[in-house]
């Protein structure tokens, strides 16, 4: 297959460079200048212009890891995260729709989407209230992803992906405590810690994208990307610091950051039945992070 895959840089887009790398022929796509990779496609990050890509190369599928990802900076900026997490998927689409309507679409969305769920595990079908602009622009790029498959016929699905961490990724839970036993031993979190995440690891998570690829209708749907594992965060810190710095005492001052949800945990049996099966616990997982961690320094 010839896959594009944009945001090739970032903390999905490179390990999906690398995984799919080894039997397909890929493409990057990114603003970041790199001259030396072949087959890389530099965008502007203001005027990016997808009809030329699309135009000049016909491709199987195209996986979009680009976009914004953080709720505190959607709350500081939230045109920005409306322009990279909404107008621009909408550009991509529309490209596709224009020069190459046979490329699968992959949109690598969030279960931010969902907010603060009703029930759990969260099914796909459950409803959609997001509590922070960041999730409420996923919701409308995913409804962009579906109405050009509706609308137009395109080949889209979406994927809502729980919490991905691993080697790569410069934010969020586990680099923060990372960088915050620098200074001090004893480290106070936000909330309670007994608010759950459903944790799923890079490999897994591209290992998913695949089997997705592979194996998905791409009629407009969504998809859950977690492992169905509910693990409260005063136990991912423990086992964090047991691996990094045990001398490190965790509190949590029950402080909630505006824009988190309480409890997530999904219900991943669709993709299940496309063939995923966990291969990384979170202790190997944290393990693989905290030597990649220490290994930038």
């Amino acid at each position: 297959m010839k896959i594009l895959i944009i945001g090739a840089k970032g903390f999905i887009g490179s390990h999906c460079v690398e995984y799919f790398s080894k039997e397909n022929e890929v493409w990057q796509c990114d603003i970041v200048v790199d001259y030396n990779t072949p087959n890389y496609l530099l965008l502007d990050a203001t005027t990016a212009n997808y009809e030329e890509i699309f135009s000049t190369t016909v491709f199987d599928v195209c996986i979009n890891c680009s976009g914004a990802a953080s709720v505190p900076d959607s709350i500081k900026h939230p045109q920005r995260d409306f322009n990279l997490n909404t107008f621009t998927v909408f550009k991509q689409l529309d490209a596709i729709r224009t020069q190459s309507p046979q490329c699968k679409y992959v949109h690598i969305s969030s279960a931010a989407v969902y907010g603060n769920p009703i029930s759990l595990p969260i099914k796909e079908n459950h409803p959609l209230s997001p509590i922070s602009p960041y999730g409420k622009h996923k919701k409308m790029g995913e409804e962009i992803t579906e109405e050009f498959h509706t609308q137009f016929g395109l080949n889209t699905c979406s994927l809502r992906v729980f919490s991905a961490y691993g080697p790569g990724l410069k934010k969020q839970l586990f680099w923060d405590l990372y960088y915050k036993q620098k200074n001090t031993n004893n480290i106070t979190l936000f909330g309670t810690g007994k608010e759950t995440r459903d944790f799923i690891y890079i490999s897994d998570l591209v290992q998913a994208i695949a089997c997705i690829v592979q194996k998905a209708d791409f009629k407009g749907e969504v998809i859950n990307v977690a492992n169905g594992e509910e693990l409260s965060i005063e136990k991912v810190a423990t086992i964090f610091y047991q691996l990094a710095n045990e001398k490190v005492k965790v509190n949590f001052g029950g402080e909630e950051r505006k824009g988190d949800p309480i409890n997530w945990v999904a219900d991943n049996s669709k993709l299940q039945q496309l063939g995923y099966q966990q291969k990384t616990s979170i202790e190997e997982g944290l393990l693989n992070y905290v030597k990649w961690l220490k290994e930038q320094e």
